[in-house]
């Protein structure tokens, strides 16, 4: 049998099709009970989209069908049907299972999904920090307070605490100063976990052996790769990454644009502060000339990205080869 599922919070509609490719079944079945309607159909092919929260059903369903997650970016049929409702996409799932064209996506092991549910819980508070921080800066704006305040620091925080405002906007000065607290509070807890969990894998210590690369950063680059070995060469790691050129060509003309920008956003920033310590900081050698000889053709900005695409192929080398940072033996 070839199933189709189109995964909700709380409830998965669902398509089963025969070797013929006619229907079976369509039901609705509550996510919590998707094992029962696995295990009567156990042994058949099964595709759902990679949403939000389907690490738990791909697992629950894994225990009895053979699953395939799909990379929603490249489900054109689905995303380009006139007519889009939860049968006809289970369906359309069935479909492309029994033709073999599911366009598939990666899932996480245990250890990856750990490693990201740290590294994204910590980004998560530290914004929500920035939010209550800018909220303080909006609120001492309106009362004619316009010297520069860092509602981060902890002096800076204490002459807030004693700083007169009338009613009510003292009783927010105070809420949003113990929100800041508090979230700070957990993120030091979440940091000296993500300091463990960097210190106890192989692949982040390899690269924190980069000068500049911190364990947060080596944790971050880790969850968010995943196992290096999914990738059969470095263009691909640069490609999953966003930080490869867009090419256009017409006719003899070959045209290298800015950045696809594709895959996490978080990744492309660290590879790119990463880049700025190397070469201005830490000074190393091997990243530093690169920099400037593309800085004198170019400019510092197109070559501080360019240096972050080099480090992101000695990192893959690294992890691949399972090597300490050692330039210039790896090459871009």
């Amino acid at each position: 049998m070839f199933i189709g599922i189109d995964v909700h919070k709380r409830y998965s509609q669902i398509a089963v099709l025969d070797q013929n490719g006619e229907i079976v079944e369509e039901v609705r079945v509550e996510n919590a009970n998707l094992d029962d309607f696995a295990q009567q159909y156990a042994g058949s092919k099964a595709a759902l989209e990679a949403t939000s929260n389907y690490y738990h059903i791909h697992d629950t369903l894994s225990e009895y069908l053979d699953v395939t997650v799909a990379n929603p970016g490249k489900l054109k049929l689905i995303s380009d049907s006139d007519k889009k409702t939860d049968r006809v996409d289970a369906k359309q799932f069935a479909r492309m299972v029994r033709l073999g064209s599911i366009p598939e996506s990666y899932v996480p092991t245990d250890e990856v999904r750990q490693a990201r549910a740290l590294v994204r819980g910590r980004q998560k508070l530290v914004e929500n920090r920035t939010e209550y921080a800018n909220k303080i800066h909006s609120l001492l704006s309106d009362h004619g307070i316009t010297q520069e305040m860092k509602p981060l620091s902890v002096k800076e925080r204490e002459f807030l605490q004693e700083l007169s405002l009338p009613a009510p906007w003292d009783a927010l000065l105070e809420s949003y100063l113990e929100f800041i607290q508090t979230l700070t509070e957990q993120i030091e807890s979440l940091e000296a976990e993500i300091e463990e969990r960097a210190g106890s894998l192989k692949e982040t210590q390899l690269l924190m052996t980069i000068p500049g690369v911190s364990y947060f950063m080596a944790l971050t680059i880790y969850a968010e790769l995943g196992e290096i070995n999914r990738f059969d060469r470095a263009k691909e790691v640069v490609s999953y990454v966003g930080l490869n050129p867009i090419i256009r060509e017409s006719g003899d003309s070959r045209f290298e644009g800015s950045i696809s920008k594709r895959g996490s956003g978080r990744v492309r920033w660290l590879l790119v502060q990463a880049s700025y310590s190397a070469v201005h900081t830490c000074e190393d050698e091997y990243l530093s000339r690169f920099y400037n000889r593309l800085a004198r053709k170019k400019n510092s900005k197109t070559a501080i990205v360019a240096t972050a695409r080099k480090l992101l192929v000695s990192m893959y080398h690294m992890l691949d080869r399972e090597e300490v940072y050692g330039p210039p033996g790896v090459s871009a």
